[in-house]
């Protein structure tokens, strides 16, 4: 049998790349994570089923607006497997985002998730970059009610574009979505990443770099 998968593999790789790829499908009807287990696996091991409750299930607190008193001015309030351990296996996630008036949440990428967003309140511009060559960037105004994409991987943002506050809710295609803050990776990366690198890279001066990098 696993002789025969590894023929399959061999014929078509790249759908086997994109088949386990994801999460895989639940065997049983859940499987709360046991977030104190030493159990290293793709996830989080299973609770002892005869053991779960309905808080395993349960989130309370998306109605309570983030603290936005920050530099970029937003704040993401998560619910991935780390917040609801019910939710793993499932593939899902979400978030809450709060918005100052032209607060940012800056460029950022989900390595593990594609995002649906939903503005609750006020208006964004919400936009994501394609992959190289082309660098295209897409934008679009969003106003309550509306929803926009973000595909799996792809540099996205959003940006306040009123003088009220804002909300919005996220919905994502993992459990554990992951998050890449691109000025945060960049420039507050631990060990810092050389000057010269970075100064080459962006074609700026060292001095400009040395300056972002004290801010993170």
């Amino acid at each position: 049998m696993a002789k025969n998968i590894v023929m399959l593999c061999l014929e078509a790789l790249t759908l086997c790349h994109l088949t386990f790829a994801f999460e895989p499908k639940p065997l049983q009807d859940f499987c709360v994570a046991d977030l104190t287990s030493s159990a290293r696996v793709n996830g989080f091991a299973c609770k002892n089923p005869m053991l779960v409750q309905a808080n395993d299930f349960f989130f309370s607190g998306l109605n309570i607006a983030g603290n936005t008193s920050n530099p970029v001015g937003s704040k993401v309030t998560p619910v991935t497997v780390a917040q609801l351990p019910g939710l793993n296996t499932l593939g899902i996630a979400m978030a809450r985002v709060d918005y100052e008036p032209w607060g940012v949440n800056p460029p950022h990428v989900h390595p593990r998730a594609s995002e649906i967003f939903t503005v609750l309140e006020g208006s964004l511009l919400a936009g994501f970059v394609t992959s190289n060559p082309e660098n295209r960037l897409i934008t679009k105004v969003l106003h309550k009610g509306d929803a926009f994409v973000f595909p799996m991987g792809l540099v996205h943002f959003q940006r306040n574009m009123g003088y009220g506050k804002a909300v919005a809710i996220a919905a994502l295609s993992s459990q554990n979505p992951g998050i890449i803050t691109i000025a945060n990776t960049v420039f507050g990366s631990n060990p810092s990443i050389a000057v010269e690198v970075l100064a080459k890279a962006f074609q700026v001066d060292k001095n400009i770099v040395d300056q972002l990098q004290s801010k993170f």
